[in-house]
């Protein structure tokens, strides 16, 4: 008979399970259980959690209710105290990353310690690390411990030897359970089998671990645990960390090419006594010092326009909106976007501003994933589509689209109210009194985008004014605007105007908006409407002629990175309180 951990947690040390031929690895097990972290002064009963990794039949043990587990990981941390280390660790200098420690590898040095590593006076050339993971693997033969580590770089495996450990690391090393962290120097080498491998010298806590680890096979499956305890799905999933590592390189490239366009980078109110800027529903809060209600913005552009008549030449802003409105796929109440604006631009300036932006985004996550440095297109994947961003962006305007879609054009006004109430029967007296436009773009949101290639990132182009109240009409014919909304894998990605910056024309936007001549439109979007007085004011000092630009930071990412889902480029997403 041997002692071994087995399963996910160290049990307890008096008992003992029979060897089997090769020895017992413990590993981590994924299990909804993680999620519910009983009190150890009460039963779990109900909530049983396998104490093996894979035993089963008669030579298993039964399961171990998860209060038991957590009560031997205190009994391990009380045990390291005994030995006079603090088992949450402190602070320790030159560490190395898993991936660092692993390049320091010398092939030369360690063929020469092979060969002459016991001769009298032999001076050891293999190189000595500190490294610091998380314990995802724990082999324990008695006199030697093999051990994974994790860390934001990846994996690496750690041999800890009584022989040539120093005693108090050996003993840490025998109390660790899976999932806690470590702190461990020595020489790196590689093993019979081509492993590179951290033969310790020294062993030292990093910080107790008290939670039932998840199951390692499964995954960390159950994605409402994912996006509640992110801190977990961190370490146990490395893909997730990849995915955000990635979304923060994505938002650093933006930000550098941005800047590398001459654009400098404001920060605009988040509290705001008026909520202007889009159609939405906003988040109220009070200041009770100024005994007044402000509210949670829903956009920067009135205040980055008023950058623009300030003197600022071209600006931009990456940051959080918030709007009170609905969960999905694509939408989070709160979201981060960009958002430019150029001086003396148009919406054109925006588009191939967008455009290369994008493309420039684009082939840093291509490089990163192993593309091409330089040659050949720039091909990423989302989910089945494979979609190139070195080509040109496609156009197709607003009308082409509805022609696509209905096989008539969309200024046959008593067609499109006709259309429209038949689809709607229920709303056919408000049909009839709609706006002809707002008809229109009722039924474009039904079947317009989606005449789209997902696979090709396009612009559709030429808008109606009447649903773009901040946008400057054609010249060529104001019931149309210079609007472009891009669209990537089927998803709106960011929208492009030329502004309006005439004062009259936008005070009349501004009161046709509060009049609700869209009323009929849905109800989320009507929630709120302002009349901002002081914007105006601004127009009238005199704002430039300029393009402007919203990126949906959330999600680019998601198609960049292929998540199908906003919470799974958002860290924390908004979860329902749990009960």
């Amino acid at each position: 008979m041997c002692r071994v951990r087995a399963g996910a947690d160290a049990l307890n040390r008096g008992r003992t399970v029979p060897c089997l031929p090769v020895t017992r690895v413990a590993t981590l097990r994924f299990d909804e259980n993680m999620s519910k972290t009983p009190n150890p002064t009460q039963p779990a009963a109900n909530t049983p959690i396998s104490a093996t990794d894979s035993a089963s039949g008669e030579g298993a043990p039964a399961p171990i209710p998860t209060h038991v587990l957590e009560q031997q990981r205190r009994t391990n941390r009380d045990e390291v105290r005994k030995l006079g280390m603090n088992p949450y660790g402190s602070r320790t200098e030159n560490l190395l990353t898993l991936a660092d420690a692993r390049a320091k590898y010398d092939e030369e040095a360690s063929t020469e310690y092979n060969a002459k590593g016991k001769e009298p006076g032999y001076q050891d050339r293999r190189p000595r690390v500190t490294v610091a993971g998380r314990i995802m693997l724990l082999r324990d033969n008695g006199k030697l411990l093999w051990i994974n580590l994790r860390d934001a770089t990846g994996d690496l495996q750690v041999a800890i030897s009584q022989k040539d450990c120093a005693e108090a690391g050996f003993k840490l090393a025998k109390l660790t359970d899976l999932a806690d962290i470590i702190v461990v120097s020595g020489r790196v080498m590689k093993t019979k089998t081509g492993e590179v491998t951290v033969w310790a010298d020294d062993v030292k806590p990093g910080t107790k671990s008290l939670v039932q680890p998840p199951e390692k096979h499964a995954g960390l499956s159950d994605v409402e645990i994912r996006y509640r305890q992110r801190y977990t799905d961190l370490w146990a999933n490395p893909e997730t960390m990849q995915v955000f590592a990635m979304r923060s390189k994505i938002v650093g490239q933006l930000r550098r090419f941005l800047e590398s366009r001459g654009y400098l980078e404001v920060e605009t109110p988040m509290l705001q006594s008026l909520a202007g800027g889009a159609a939405a529903r906003p988040f109220v809060t009070k200041m009770n010092a100024l005994d007044i209600n402000l509210f949670m913005r829903i956009a920067p552009e009135l205040y980055l326009k008023r950058l623009l008549v300030g003197g600022m030449p071209k600006v931009f802003e990456i940051n959080r909106n918030f709007r009170n409105e609905g969960l999905d796929k694509q939408h989070n109440p709160e979201f981060t976007m960009l958002e430019a604006y150029h001086a003396f631009g148009d919406v054109e300036t925006v588009m191939e501003l967008t455009e290369s932006a994008i493309r420039d985004a684009a082939t840093m996550v291509h490089r990163a994933a192993g593309g091409g440095g330089g040659s050949g297109d720039v091909i990423l994947p989302f989910g089945e589509l494979q979609i190139n961003y070195t080509k040109p962006f496609e156009r197709v305007s607003y009308g082409q689209l509805f022609e696509k879609a209905y096989g008539y054009a969309m200024t046959e006004t008593e067609r499109t109210r006709k259309d429209l109430a038949t689809r709607m029967p229920q709303h056919a007296g408000a049909i009839g009194s709609m706006d002809p436009w707002l008809v229109v773009n009722e039924l474009f949101e039904m079947k317009g985008e989606d005449q789209l290639d997902h696979s090709r990132p396009t612009f559709i182009t030429d808008y109606p004014s009447a649903i773009s109240p901040l946008t400057r009409p054609k010249p060529s014919n104001p019931a149309l605007s210079d609007r472009a909304d891009l669209f990537i894998a089927g998803m709106e990605v960011a929208p492009h105007y030329t502004e309006l910056n005439d004062p009259d024309i936008q005070e009349e936007r501004f009161k046709e908006q509060l009049k609700g001549l869209d009323a009929e439109k849905n109800t989320e979007e009507n929630t709120f409407r302002t009349m901002d007085h002081d914007f105006l004011r601004a127009l009238k000092v005199g704002m430039p002629p300029a393009g402007g630009m919203g990126l949906g930071v959330d999600r680019l990412v998601m198609i960049l990175t292929n998540q199908r889902t906003i919470r799974d480029v958002m860290l924390f997403p908004l979860m329902r309180p749990e009960a």
